[in-house]
């Protein structure tokens, strides 16, 4: 006893206590007992290899007899913990009379021993769950008894607690057993639910663990209780806000892991008529919802309600639903909300349409962007603050995911937020900051469209700057004059000295109080040196990096880190030679993020329960044995990381990246080490960091191989080489067995990128195309982790985000298709081809119809590239044509654009194989006479120009080549503009006549583009010097044809061939 008093008065040397100290101390008063369990377990824990074999048969001995003696139950929760630590090292099996114990205790007539002995058992199970896996058919027939104990829900909680820890290793084996108890879980957490509402939440992580583990097949059936239950938890006003919010969670994961089955059971309906409800309710009289009060913003997100949960269910849906089966049961709950005269329901319909916008974007751009943008600006004018808020959130919502299209409203949006900005109170920062958000991000996306409102924004920003107090405001005006950047960039350029002047101001202030705007500035220097032109940024470009450098040592704090990795990043785009000299001190600052353990946690167990003498007992302690119990003997229940701390890693990451690629051989020393940082970083806890970590482990690969390319030594080949076995099979298992689905596809965008760059340098074994094409064949069926394979459906009932995932997937097949030999990638795209072919029908929607159509073109465009080629699209075209033709008369613009591009690259690829060219010609011809999209006729000219130059003896050039020439110049899709001046430059060389005898058409289109950035370099030169040879062998034509221009194409024109 004097030792543990000593050690509770905080002494610096205590006595040791020993295990017989600790042992009789189990005799004595409650706190003593309780005291004893936890010191028990912490000398268990950290000195078991010291102890005799001979004292460990004692202490369970005295460990058990304790238990089976206690009345006190905070004594029994310690002595289960104490028991648990023993289990980790002594299984079961070597433990018989636990198992005498569980077994009498657990099955006794008593309710209190129940009681207590499903208590030992959730600890010791928890501890230990694999050791038990030889009983898990008899535990699972325990808590099928025990679950039906309604009166005595103590024991119900402990037995469900047990059980959730046994889903996480249960098999297929215990399926049937466990498929029994669901019904009955339900039952009793109602049950818990009346005794203790925290408890019932806790027993709820069991329906999580459930929908995660192997077992999840097993609720299908049961979704549909599962969905009400947790519905009528959700719905309840009269419970606690955690257990409403824990339903709630329970419906959205429910959606995200088992959308198929929640749609076929016909569960969306009854989900919505819960949300709405929720989503609307009034606060309190006299109070606000926490996301409408004028108070500090940091603090929002961590305060969890049922109405924000219920606008993330509404989230999940649009991200999991289709589109169009959401919409039919969703819009006519959103309109009764705006048409109320209730400013909370007006909010709950706006707020509605602000989730649907991620997940719904592109059926909303197709057929509900008008609608649902009138709706939002209108809001901007309601008398409610608190639906003016809302529609503020929409229409941020809208800029940042319905892209281009909602910025073809710029001349309604614009003036409009412009109004409601200059109209508000800046005492209202809240409400400030949210209109803010929506103006950045319409702006941002503009591109030259916000010209003409350049000058009145940034006098208005720039006189903010001067005249505000508040830091917040003027935190806003530098976040919003890099959303100005993103648009304008080097329209900007005018305003670029006082837009400086003003952020160095604030960027040596190294303040406390003023670090939120400094670590602002630094985020928009970033964005003006990505976009205000090298030739303005550069003379800063040294400042910058010392400017970094300085505040990264000088100044302890993840955001302000996060920001400047971001500046370096963005120097090395611009001016990568300054970062040269400092790549040292540069990667060691990164590196070292991306190795800190700082802001995660480790949740241990006994974390949770009164513990005692963690810091000073056992001084005496050596560094091997703190090592050994960190790495085996400490229970880990779960690990938290901070979001200042996850955002630094990943924009660590991802800086690492772009100034590996961006400096090349001068980042040569740091590429091994920077790699494996990378590397370790991709089974991190958070799945943004995943994400970075496999974007950047491709552009690795990218990098490595830009330094063969320039320096193609047989050492750097052999290193791309291991780098590249390393990195595609890691983003092949990611894509596999990754549950995320945004680090999917980062992880297929990261493969794509290493095909596009590497080529076959990718793909020099089989086995790894065949291992890629297997991938892709498996995103295509949803057999990967992160989709819902548990039902059966139609291609055309398909979330958009489910399509997204598979539409990274499909793009790996063209890539594929252009790195190897047609023939050996010939029996996996034969594999392949039917997943995309499926998609083509008129049953399927419009994106999936495009994307289809437009990989089918771009698969035939890469076999036109590669060996055997010709013979492949050849064998193929019988397949291909119809499906493509019949895309040409589809109703939408652009399935029928990339129909059209898909014959055109078909027929340059088959060439004389492919015998359908009157065909062809005549379904162009009818479609030029009445196709009024740009683009479409743009491409028509494109396919033209290929059939020419690859089978010009089938096309009769002198009716074809005048109607070519009427639809020139190109006006939208100029990417075409090098395949239409490629095959002028064809057609010179084998018909010259052709050209002299229509030079006026050709010198008329080429006097609008040849001067103009249209053209890429080498097509201008190559049409130039094609000009040239015309003048110099045909002069009195050419300058007939030059004379008959307008005066500024003449001038044009002259200039272009003098300058070559």
């Amino acid at each position: 006893i004097p030792a543990l008093c000593a050690v509770m008065r905080g002494s610096q040397k205590p006595q040791v206590l020993t295990l017989s100290d600790t042992v009789r101390m189990m005799c004595m008063a409650t706190w003593v007992r309780q005291t004893a369990a936890v010191m028990l377990r912490m000398r268990v824990m950290k000195r078991w290899k010291k102890i005799s074999l001979e004292h460990r048969e004692s202490l369970k001995a005295v460990v058990l007899e304790a238990f089976r003696q206690e009345s006190e139950h905070f004594v029994r929760h310690s002595l289960s913990q104490l028991s648990a630590v023993l289990v980790k090292h002594e299984s079961p099996e070597r433990w018989p009379a636990l198992l005498t114990v569980l077994n009498q205790s657990t099955k006794s007539p008593n309710p209190q021993d129940r009681q207590v002995g499903l208590l030992l058992l959730s600890k010791v199970v928890e501890s230990n769950p694999e050791a038990f896996r030889p009983h898990y058919r008899q535990l699972l027939q325990l808590f099928d008894t025990v679950l039906q104990d309604v009166n005595n829900p103590t024991a119900m909680y402990y037995c469900i607690l047990t059980l959730t820890t046994l889903t996480a290793y249960a098999g297929v084996a215990e399926q049937n057993l466990m498929r029994s108890l669901l019904p009955k879980l339900t039952i009793s957490i109602k049950h818990l639910i009346k005794v203790d509402q925290d408890q019932a939440g806790e027993a709820m992580e069991i329906l999580d663990e459930l929908m995660e583990s192997e077992v999840s097949p097993i609720i299908v059936p049961h979704i549909s209780e599962i969905v009400h239950f947790c519905l009528e938890i959700g719905a309840d006003n009269s419970l606690n806000d955690s257990i409403r919010v824990k339903a709630l969670s329970c419906i959205a994961s429910l959606i995200r892991l088992k959308n198929k089955a929640v749609l076929k059971q016909k569960l969306l309906s009854p989900i919505l008529q819960m949300v709405f409800p929720v989503l609307s309710a009034a606060p309190p009289p006299g109070q606000e919802d926490l996301e409408d009060q004028e108070q500090d913003m940091d603090n929002e997100g961590d305060v969890e309600s049922p109405k924000h949960f219920a606008a993330q269910v509404i989230d999940t849906l649009a991200l999991h639903m289709p589109p169009e089966k959401l919409f039919q049961h969703i819009l006519p709950q959103v309109q009764v909300c705006l048409s109320s005269e209730n400013p909370y329901q007006k909010k709950a319909g706006v707020v509605c349409l602000a989730m649907l916008a991620e997940g719904c974007a592109g059926y909303i751009r197709r057929k509900m962007l008008p609608f649902m943008l009138r709706t939002v600006c209108h809001s901007l004018s309601d008398t409610s603050q608190v639906v003016r808020s809302a529609g503020l959130l929409a229409l941020g919502q809208f800029s940042e995911h319905l892209q281009p299209d909602v910025s073809n409203y710029c001349a309604d949006v614009m003036p409009l937020l412009l109004r409601y900005l200059a109209g508000l109170n800046q005492t209202m920062t809240v409400h400030v900051s949210k209109a803010f958000y929506a103006l950045e991000n319409f702006m941002e996306n503009l591109g030259a469209e916000i010209e003409p409102y350049l000058p009145t924004l940034m006098e208005t920003m720039l006189g903010t700057l001067s005249n505000a107090e508040n830091l917040r405001i003027k935190e806003l005006v530098v976040s919003a004059i890099g959303a100005i950047a993103s648009a304008a960039k080097k329209l900007l350029v005018p305003y670029f000295p006082a837009v400086i002047e003003n952020l160095k101001g604030f960027l040596l202030d190294i303040r406390d109080e003023v670090r939120c705007l400094q670590t602002q500035s630094l985020d928009t220097l970033s964005v003006l040196a990505r976009n205000v032109g090298k030739e303005t940024f550069s003379p800063l470009a040294a400042e910058c990096v010392h400017l970094g450098l300085n505040l990264t040592n000088s100044v302890d704090d993840p955001d302000l880190r996060r920001s400047t990795y971001s500046l370096f990043s963005a120097v090395s785009t611009v001016s990568p030679e300054c970062l040269n000299p400092h790549l040292g001190s540069i990667t060691t600052a990164i590196m070292l993020t991306m190795k800190s353990t700082e802001g995660v946690t480790a949740h241990l167990e006994e974390e949770k329960q009164f513990v005692l003498l963690d810091d000073e007992e056992d001084d005496d302690l050596n560094l091997e044995e703190e090592e050994d119990i960190e790495g085996n003997d400490r229970d880990v229940s779960e690990f938290s990381v901070e979001n200042a701390y996850v955002d630094e890693k990943e924009s660590a990451c991802e800086a690492l990246g772009e100034i590996a690629f961006n400096t090349g051989a001068a980042f040569l020393p740091f590429m091994e080490s920077g790699f494996q940082e990378v590397f370790a970083l991709h089974d991190f806890p958070h799945e943004d960091v995943r994400r970075a970590s496999f974007t950047v482990m491709g552009q690795f690969c990218r990098t490595w191989h830009k330094i063969w390319k320039e320096n193609p030594t047989q050492e750097n080949h052999q290193v791309l080489q291991n780098t590249l076995s390393v990195v595609l099979p890691s983003l092949l298992e990611a894509v596999r067995k990754d549950r995320d689905h945004n680090v999917v596809i980062a992880a297929l965008e990261s493969m794509n990128g290493v095909l596009k760059a590497c080529q076959e340098e990718a793909l020099q074994s089989e086995a790894m195309l065949a291992e890629i094409s297997h991938v892709i064949r498996d995103v295509f069926k949803s057999k990967t982790a992160c989709q819902d394979v548990s039902e059966d459906e139609a291609d055309d009932c398909q979330a958009e985000y489910e399509a997204i995932l598979q539409e990274f997937a499909g793009e790996g097949i063209p890539l594929l298709a252009s790195a190897v030999p047609a023939d050996t990638f010939y029996p996996y795209l034969n594999e392949l081809l039917p997943f995309i072919m499926n998609k083509t029908k008129s049953s399927c929607t419009v994106a999936q119809r495009s994307f289809s159509l437009g990989m089918l073109a771009e698969i035939a465009h890469s076999l036109g590239l590669v060996s055997g080629g010709r013979a492949v699209a050849g064998r193929l075209s019988s397949r291909l044509l119809p499906v493509m033709v019949s895309g040409v008369r589809d109703r939408d613009p652009e399935v029928r654009n990339n129909s059209v591009f898909g014959l055109g690259a078909l027929a340059q690829a088959a060439g004389p194989l492919l015998t359908d060219y009157p065909m062809l010609l005549s379904l162009f011809s009818s479609l030029l006479v009445k196709e009024s999209d740009r683009r479409v006729i743009d491409n028509i000219c494109g396919a033209l120009c290929r059939m020419i130059t690859s089978n010009a003896q089938c096309v009769p050039l002198d009716q074809v080549f005048p109607a070519l020439l009427s639809h020139l110049p190109l006006k939208k899709d100029l990417e075409e503009n090098k395949t239409v001046f490629g095959c002028l430059a064809f057609l010179y060389n084998h018909n010259p006549s052709l050209i002299v005898n229509h030079l006026k058409a050709i010198l008329s289109t080429a006097s609008l583009v040849i001067r103009t950035e249209d053209l890429d370099a080498d097509t201008r030169n190559t049409f130039l010097l094609l000009l040239r040879d015309v003048a110099q062998h045909h002069p009195q034509e050419f300058q007939g044809a030059v004379l008959s221009l307008p005066p500024k194409q003449k001038a044009t024109l002259t200039a272009a061939v003098a300058h070559l």
